[in-house]
């Protein structure tokens, strides 16, 4: 039997070494269009590859994923992380689990990764095919696949896994095979803006703000960073994650509130700014930033609430004081467009999760042909979440095969 699996990455590499090793018999070949393998393995976690993520309860750990969380729910209770790190344990990888629950190699390089992958191939006989682009797939009679690539001689296979990741060839392929594609829109992304409050601040972050779009009534809270163009960190890729569609759907021009000083209320931060009036009187309020905020942020939100530099606490009247609590809890910034989060592009959509059996990750439309990773309509925020749900496709495909 002859399992062909077109793409190269994570779910890829997965499910064709879960294939191979529980039969040996089983020939694997993985086809990827690109000239290397496993491209966004390297790129993930600033190069050290955030492989899964330490939350071991599946149900809360569909919590993370905006699309797919009620099909990965079962799948996830099969193999999920605790499973992963099992599964790299027993290649002799271990990982190490960080603050914020992130899970990277101890060597903190996703090479690390890469060759475990590639030994693991290997060594159970799957063959690798790079800069080899799959531009036919048809389903023979018998039942059977016939694959016509750029390069290679027609290839017939009796199973195939596609992996491609966001494809838009490949999608176009399983369209005319009859599956329904949801259309794909970037899922994690950054906010572009040029509010003369974030000027001159890039590499300034906050630890806990809370973010809000009220015209499409999204929140998302955690660590805010400040960039050249506009605002990154944890909170902004929650919320691109969960408004994926509304917000491509407005155009990514919208107005975006931020509370600079956590979860709380102007009228709180109102009474905290008159408790340290009354307690720093004598101290100017620009100079000697609150709220654990920076000071250069401190800085610019005091101008953008009219505060003279030279100005002392004991002089700041009502208006100002109120200003300035509007600016540390309710500013509203507008956001005109987005950009890539770095390499790890992430999309909402593509294969109609209905059509997928997740007993199995195998078509309903078309049997033998099974999909995992990126190329379904699942994905999840940062923080090892998709690589969970490439791992999970994988193995449960690889099994199924």
């Amino acid at each position: 039997m002859h399992l062909v699996v077109i793409g190269g990455g994570a779910a890829g590499f997965f499910g064709a070494v879960t294939a191979s090793a529980l039969n040996p018999s089983l020939k694997v070949t993985i086809l990827e269009r690109g000239a290397g393998f496993l491209q966004k393995v390297k790129v993930s976690g600033g190069g050290r590859c955030n492989v899964t993520h330490a939350c071991f309860d599946p149900r809360e750990l569909i919590r993370f994923y905006p699309r797919g969380s009620r099909e990965m729910a079962g799948p996830f209770t099969r193999f999920g992380p605790e499973e992963t790190v099992k599964w790299f344990e027993q290649q002799g990888i271990n990982l190490k689990t960080e603050s914020d629950g992130r899970m990277f190699p101890v060597t903190d390089q996703s090479q690390t990764i890469i060759d475990c992958l590639w030994q693991a191939a290997k060594k159970n006989g799957v063959v690798i095919t790079t800069s080899c682009r799959v531009e036919r797939l048809s389903r023979l009679a018998g039942g059977q696949w016939e694959i016509i690539t750029n390069t290679q001689p027609p290839l017939v296979a009796d199973k195939v896994l596609v992996t491609t990741g966001s494809s838009e060839t490949i999608w176009k392929l399983l369209e005319q095979l009859g599956h329904h594609i949801i259309t794909p829109v970037p899922s994690l992304f950054t906010f572009n803006t040029k509010d003369t409050r974030l000027r001159d601040l890039a590499g300034v972050s906050v630890p806990a703000a809370t973010l809000e779009v009220p015209a499409l009534k999204l929140q998302a809270q955690g660590p805010l960073l400040i960039t050249h163009w506009g605002l990154s960190g944890p909170a902004v890729l929650r919320l691109s994650a969960w408004g994926a569609r509304a917000l491509h759907d407005i155009n990514y021009d919208f107005v975006l509130k931020i509370n600079w000083a956590g979860s709380g209320r102007p009228e709180k931060v109102l009474e905290d700014l008159t408790q340290i009036k009354m307690t720093q009187a004598k101290k100017q309020v620009v100079s000697h930033a609150q709220f654990g905020l920076p000071q250069r942020l401190w800085h610019n939100l005091c101008t953008a609430a009219a505060i003279p530099a030279e100005m002392r606490w004991a002089d700041a009247g009502k208006k100002m004081m109120a200003d300035l609590a509007g600016q540390l809890c309710a500013g509203q910034f507008a956001i005109k467009g987005k950009s890539t989060f770095k390499e790890e592009f992430v999309t909402a959509g593509g294969v109609d999760l209905k059509e997928v059996n997740f007993k199995t990750f195998e078509s309903k439309i078309l049997p033998g042909l099974y999909f995992a990773g990126e190329v379904l309509d699942i994905d999840a925020i940062t923080g090892g979440f998709n690589f969970q749900a490439a791992w999970t496709g994988g193995w449960i495909a690889g099994n199924s095969i």
